[in-house]
């Protein structure tokens, strides 16, 4: 097999400066929408419908579906849920299409739409999506939400992780990812503890929603992976 490129995008605002038309892009946020997202779609969810906007998300008030909308970590005043990984439990949505809007995650998955490929990564399901990118021909973009277009930790943190189980795999590897898997190395015995340090970490925990933040660290607990097929994302069959 011809060598790969396996490269790290930082934060969105860089994500015009790679060629992503025939790479598989993984759009990882982290804390708290692609935990949120994997979490959803193992637990039956239909589909769920990233949308860009608050006002997109309210279109769809009159179908049968969960409107879910967060900003700046709270849940939206009149939406059913925001990207709390326990508003996504098989009670909740199993059956269900879910519409959702977030300040970081979904914006990155509709920046990413001249993609070859769009999957949903996060710590929940990192093992079954390495799996599965090593079966694959395609480039990948390890793509970073951050927050409000500025690089995070918990993201970057993340991809170096998906670079640490791909790299023996002949990848060819940008700087972004070797600093990605480097900052893994420091972190992995204790990842809890590492981003305690993080920046959102301590703007979740100042809404009291620390469950959160220590639920989107589990590891390998779904094994699917969610895959962006038109205008939603669903089960990867």
């Amino acid at each position: 097999m011809q060598k790969r490129n396996l490269e790290v995008c930082l934060t969105p605002a860089l994500l015009h400066l790679h060629d992503i038309s025939n790479s598989i892009v993984v759009v990882i946020d982290i804390f708290r929408a692609t935990s949120s997202i994997c979490y959803g779609i193992e637990n039956g969810a239909t589909s769920i419908i990233p949308v860009a906007s608050i006002e997109a998300c309210e279109s769809y008030r009159e179908s049968d579906f969960l409107l879910a909308a967060e900003r700046n970590g709270e849940v939206v005043n009149g939406f059913d849920f925001g990207n709390s990984p326990f508003s996504y439990t098989s009670e909740k949505v199993n059956g269900k299409t879910i519409v959702l809007t977030t300040t970081n995650g979904t914006h990155a998955i509709n920046m990413s739409r001249s993609a070859s490929k769009i999957v949903i990564g996060s710590f929940l399901n990192i093992a079954a999506l390495c799996n599965w990118l090593k079966t694959q021909s395609n480039d990948v973009l390890l793509l970073c939400s951050g927050w409000k277009d500025k690089v995070n930790l918990e993201d970057t943190l993340f991809a170096g992780g998906v670079v640490h189980y791909l790299k023996n795999e002949d990848y060819v590897l940008d700087d972004a990812g070797i600093a990605s898997e480097d900052l893994y190395n420091l972190a992995k015995e204790d990842l809890s503890l590492y981003l305690k340090k993080t920046s959102h970490s301590e703007r979740l925990k100042k809404l009291g929603i620390e469950e959160d933040i220590a639920f989107c660290l589990n590891q390998n607990i779904t094994s699917s992976i969610p895959v962006l097929e038109g205008e939603r994302l669903v089960r990867m069959q």
